[in-house]
């Protein structure tokens, strides 16, 4: 039976290697699930999700909090070439926005 108040990220997707179906979790990039359909992948993957979590919490392991319940400040840092700075610069400016704005668009497309 799958966890009662599931939050985890799914995912199914063909994979053409296996001519099957493979439902993934993003919290536990290494279990992924395979099978003929694509409802069967959701269902099995959240049924070793559920499996693997009773497990952890048997062995008192810690569990990954969902993505979609984590908090997020908005803010991170990326480190970049000099010239590829200098660049964005010139896109921010043609276009008259922040850089902070032009690459915050371009991110989220």
């Amino acid at each position: 039976m799958p966890l009662k108040n599931d939050h985890f990220t799914y995912r199914v997707t063909w994979s053409e290697e296996d001519q099957e179906y493979v439902g993934l979790c993003t919290e536990f990039p290494s279990l992924s699930w395979l099978t003929e359909t694509h409802e069967s992948a959701l269902e099995g993957i959240r049924q070793l999700v559920a499996n693997v979590i009773s497990d952890m919490m048997k062995n008192k392991e810690k569990i990954p909090v969902p993505i979609s319940i984590r908090k997020y400040s908005g803010k991170f840092m990326v480190r970049i070439p000099p010239e590829v700075h200098r660049k964005i610069a010139e896109i921010a400016a043609e276009e008259g926005v922040s850089i902070n704005r032009l690459v915050s668009a371009r991110l989220a497309k």
